[in-house]
C-alpha cells in the first residue's frame, strides 16, 4: 500500500500547485481590472496652484483632446493619468498570468493523470480477479 500513500501525496501536491496557479490568475485578473478602471473611469485633477480641482474625462473614452493634448493648452488633466501607468500594470499582469496558467494546468493535469492511473490499476485488478 505504499504506492497508494505516494499517490495520495502526489495528488495533494498537484492540488496545491493548481491552487497557486488559480491564485496567480486571480491576481492577474485584478491587475487587468485595475488597468481597465484607469482607462474608463473619470477622475479629478488638481490645478497647478492646488486650490481647485477639475473633472477629467476618462483616458480611453475621450472625444476631445482633454486627456491627450497636454499642458500647452492649459489642461490640468493631461499628466494626471498617463498611459505608461496603465501599460505598466498590463505588462506586469502578463507574466503573472502566464505563470498562473502554467501552474494551474500542471496541477490539474497531474491530478487527473494520477486519478486515471489509479482507475486503470483498479480495472486491471478487477480483470485479474475475474480470470482467477
Amino acid at each position: 500500500m505504499r504506492s497508494r500513500v505516494y499517490d495520495l501525496d502526489f495528488r495533494d501536491k498537484a492540488r496545491r500547485v493548481g491552487a497557486w496557479g488559480a491564485t496567480l490568475l486571480a491576481v492577474a485578473t485584478m491587475l487587468w481590472i485595475w488597468c481597465v478602471l484607469l482607462l474608463i473611469t473619470p477622475y479629478q485633477a488638481e490645478s497647478v496652484s492646488g486650490r481647485s480641482t477639475h473633472d477629467c474625462k476618462p483616458r480611453l473614452l475621450t472625444e476631445s483632446g482633454t486627456a491627450n493634448d497636454g499642458l500647452q493648452n492649459g489642461d490640468t488633466c493631461a499628466n494626471e493619468r498617463d498611459w505608461p501607468e496603465a501599460v505598466l500594470i498590463l505588462g506586469l499582469s502578463v507574466p503573472v498570468a502566464v505563470v498562473g496558467t502554467t501552474l494551474f494546468t500542471i496541477g490539474t493535469v497531474s491530478s487527473r493523470m494520477s486519478a486515471h492511473a489509479e482507475a486503470m490499476r483498479e480495472l486491471d485488478g478487477l480483470a485479474d480477479a475475474g480470470k482467477a
